[in-house]
């Protein structure tokens, strides 16, 4: 690799590209640098870069240097040759540019910093010109498996070639190999953005984030006829009108979109308190089939503005009222009991009040009094699983049923047969993938939020508080808007439901659940069950293309094999020799291979399995043991870091590997530190198996639904 006084550039051939007022040169372009972080003699923890790669355009111009007033003498350079400006633009791409930011923030000039939250920054315009971008954000993985993912080019990402754990300064000498894992990290960069630019057709036109992709091509189905999008198109003028009145019609108020903020949740993950902490053998495993991408295919949502209701002024009960709309309610219980003991449904962090409860690892058992918000699947679910003495509803929203608008029903099926026929097929790898990212990403576009606070950049991050009143209106007068966020929060209401029909009826033989999956012992005897769910969203699905007169066909798209792949159904994933779990996101497999898998929030996969399987010498049944309460795992093993943002600035003298002595000017940076892991099981938790599992906890009778 070249150092960064030997390369021309200003022999790139290149084109440009012009986007509201700005002009881009559509060139691929990316940057990366590596950092040291230590302690100094007072403790103090610092971080320092000592080496950036850049490059642009081909490999031809990628070139390394070793201090940021050599980068920024690049960055001048490219100013000067390619005439760039605040209106004539180079877009750099760096994979993770929330990392690099932190160090580099204070040597540049920013005209424009958009960020997600705070020193999580998408894009920062400095004002030479250079626009640095997230491709991270982009596409959605890390470095290594977005290499694993090019489809034009084929490189892997060099692994383990730099020991992190030496301290290394501008004047420490980088080996040969160290400077190629180095170059590889920006080849990969321009290698991806090199396939996003031809698959967009130029560079303004790839999106932000992984999530805009699913956004643009929903909304182009929604606003044009997905062929011609110019908007002057007689056809497409037409569509966007009768759009426009959906949206025009589906518009919330400020204090409506509070208590369905209140209301949503996420997926649903726990573990059956009876089986924490057991060897257990033969467990099974089905899951959903697309699980959210098929509840927006078959249930109906709110189709109507939110009426606000009083239930002394309708004519109807609230269950009634339940069945015939979609309703948001806060609810308030006394004297609440579980009457199912393997599984409990009201989350604790959801209750606005919970007074002398008994919680289950963050689910609530039984409780004196507790106030939540729920919606009206919600409510069908926890009539099935509690009983109390007293309950009463108040702020009440209903909205009139209906199934998603059609051209957004017809994205999500596109999107599931790219998923499904494309996989595996020679030459379709870029639509596979995009098809497959775009189906995992169409759900989380339903719940962006409305309202969000400013994160605001100058010299310093800052806050601006948002004007709820002033985010709504935008909201609900926005040309560009395509969704309505109640969807959102009823898409992972109807998922919930979906998995807790099978907690419910798989009953004392249920393990382990995960947002869309269930674990559980005697699979065969469950079968009958699966069947008839099955059915149930068979049906649900085919009415629904009945009443949109949509090929039923469209439901299950062959893969390449020629096998029909029904979206919403339960699969059955296989039977595992061996499980525990410790709780929710904490088990450990043992396949019919004798393979091992770890899932373990906060550990590696990979990391906290080889460790493991080492101190066990491999024997598999001391690995479960050791799988318990007081696993530790140490820093140097985890393989993961805990991250310290230095905001100071340090200037002081240190000593590399090598023992090179060099003076350090760290402006600001993140110190990156190993960190170890202790699993244990929260005193609460403990103490709820415990009481179960001795009788201490009311049970009521087991209800099948």
């Amino acid at each position: 690799m070249k150092f960064y006084t030997d390369v021309d550039f200003s022999k790139i051939e290149y084109t440009t590209v012009k986007k509201k007022k700005i002009t881009y040169l559509n060139l691929s372009c990316g940057f990366d640098i590596e950092t040291t972080s230590t302690m100094l003699e007072n403790d103090e923890k610092v971080a320092f870069m000592y080496e950036w790669t850049f490059g642009i355009d081909n490999i031809e111009c990628i070139c390394y240097g070793r201090t940021w007033e050599q980068f920024i003498e690049i960055c001048q350079k490219l100013h000067d040759i390619f005439n760039l400006s605040e209106e004539r633009v180079l877009i750099c791409y760096i994979h993770n540019f929330s990392f690099e930011f932190q160090f580099m923030r204070k040597y540049f000039n920013w005209l424009n910093v958009f960020s997600i939250d705070e020193r999580k920054p998408i894009k920062a315009l400095c004002d030479l010109g250079i626009e640095f971008r997230d491709s991270y954000i982009l596409s959605g993985y890390s470095l290594q498996k977005t290499a694993e993912n090019l489809q034009s080019h084929k490189i892997e990402k060099l692994v383990g070639d730099l020991d992190y754990s030496l301290i290394r300064t501008h004047d420490t000498l980088l080996t040969d190999i160290e400077l190629q894992y180095c170059y590889n990290d920006v080849l990969i960069i321009l290698y991806y953005i090199d396939e996003q630019i031809e698959q967009y057709g130029d560079i303004t036109k790839i999106p932000l984030t992984n999530t805009g992709r699913v956004r643009k091509f929903v909304r182009d189905n929604c606003y044009t006829n997905g062929i011609n999008k110019d908007k002057n198109n007689r056809k497409n003028k037409g569509k966007w009108c009768r759009y426009r009145e959906i949206m025009n019609d589906l518009q919330l108020t400020k204090d409506e979109y509070i208590i369905l903020k209140r209301a949503f949740q996420g997926g649903f993950t726990h573990a059956n308190a009876n089986y924490t902490n057991q060897l257990l053998t033969n467990v099974s495993s089905i899951d959903f089939t697309s699980s959210y991408p098929a509840v927006m295919l078959s249930e109906k949502f709110p189709m109507s503005r939110g009426i606000k209701t009083d239930l002394k002024k309708i004519n109807l009960s609230f269950d009634d009222l339940c069945k015939k709309y979609c309703v948001v309610f806060d609810i308030v219980f006394e004297g609440l009991k579980a009457k199912i003991f393997q599984e409990n449904y009201i989350s604790e962090s959801k209750c606005s009040t919970l007074e002398n409860s008994v919680v289950n690892n963050g689910r609530v058992f039984s409780a004196d009094k507790l106030i939540t918000t729920i919606t009206d699947i919600d409510w069908n679910i926890i009539k099935q699983c509690y009983t109390w003495e007293k309950v009463g509803v108040k702020n009440i929203y209903r909205y009139y049923r209906g199934y998603l608008p059609k051209d957004i029903i017809l994205s999500v099926l596109k999107l599931y047969e790219d998923k499904t026929t494309l996989k595996g097929v020679e030459g379709k790898e870029v639509e596979y993938l995009n098809g497959k990212g775009m189906l995992n990403s169409v759900y989380g576009m339903c719940v962006t939020d409305i309202v969000r606070n400013e994160i605001i950049y100058t010299d310093d991050w800052g806050m601006e508080n948002a004007n709820i009143d002033e985010q709504i209106e935008k909201y609900n007068q926005s040309y560009n808007r395509f969704l309505y966020y109640p969807w959102g929060v009823w898409v992972t209401a109807y998922a919930r439901r979906n998995l807790w029909l099978g907690i419910i009826n798989i009953g004392n033989d249920y393990v382990y659940s995960d947002t869309d999956s269930i674990k559980m012992l005697n699979y065969d005897e469950h079968k009958r069950f699966i069947m008839w769910y099955d059915s149930i969203v068979t049906d649900k699905l085919e009415t629904m293309c009945e009443y949109y007169h949509i090929d039923k066909r469209k439901l299950k798209p062959k893969n390449i094999k020629g096998k029909e792949k029904m979206i919403g159904v339960w699969d059955y994933e296989g039977t595992y020799i061996h499980f525990k779990t410790l709780g929710a996101k904490r088990y450990l497999v043992e396949e019919n291979d004798g393979s091992l898998h770890l899932t373990v929030a906060g550990l590696g996969k990979k990391n906290g399995m080889e460790y493991m399987k080492e101190h066990c010498n491999n024997d598999n049944m001391k690995v479960f043991e050791m799988f318990n309460d007081d696993l530790f795992i140490p820093a140097d093993r985890t393989g993961k870091m805990t991250h310290c943002y230095v905001d100071e600035e340090f200037q002081f003298d240190i000593l590399d590997y090598q023992g090179n002595n060099s003076n350090i000017i760290a402006k600001s940076g993140v110190h990156l530190e190993n960190c170890e892991f202790t699993l244990s099981i929260s005193k609460q938790y403990g103490k709820f198996i415990d009481m179960l599992l001795n009788g201490f906890l009311y049970k009521g009778v087991k209800n099948i639904g």
